[in-house]
């Protein structure tokens, strides 16, 4: 019992000699300005401005394969880069510039659309991993695709 509170006591002493010091009063002036600078010089992102973040196709039939081009500027005050750029379903597959778009320069995103096997209304995304703020961008694309007609059974198709 004796022991414990010995223990006890011998732990509370160094809690309270151990945090006499001022953290605070430790800090260099200097690292301070480094640090300031340094995360004044990381703010300054790429920005992907795009002319319009949706495009409609309207009615297509399907099995015709679509594609259009997402036009953008590099707003920001750093080099844009790419990392990678995925449809929401193998429908639909982008392709876009592999090198860095520097600060004012355009670039263009292609995206296309195959619409076999996607009657009716369809709204697809792509999203694209660059090194921009949010790390995430974000374009659509819509089409009502008219379905294939299918034969009346047991009737033979001719071609």
């Amino acid at each position: 019992m004796k022991k414990g509170i010995l223990i006890l006591a011998g732990a509370f002493a160094m809690t309270f000699v151990s945090c006499k010091d001022n953290a605070a009063e430790k800090v260099k002036e200097e690292n301070v300005e480094i640090a300031a600078d340094r995360d004044a010089k990381n703010a300054d992102f790429p920005v992907m401005t795009f002319s319009k973040i949706e495009h409609d196709f309207g009615t297509i039939n399907e099995g015709d394969v679509v594609e259009y081009k997402f036009a953008f500027t590099n707003t920001g005050k750093a080099p844009l880069v790419i990392v990678s750029a995925k449809g929401s379903c193998g429908c639909t597959v982008p392709e876009w510039p592999k090198e860095p778009i520097a600060p004012g320069a355009a670039g263009e995103m292609l995206v296309k659309f195959n619409s076999n096997g996607k009657p009716n209304q369809q709204t697809k995304q792509v999203t694209i991993t660059a090194n921009t703020e949010s790390g995430k961008e974000t374009l659509k694309i819509k089409a009502m695709v008219t379905p294939k007609a299918k034969p009346a059974s047991g009737t033979p198709v001719s071609e």
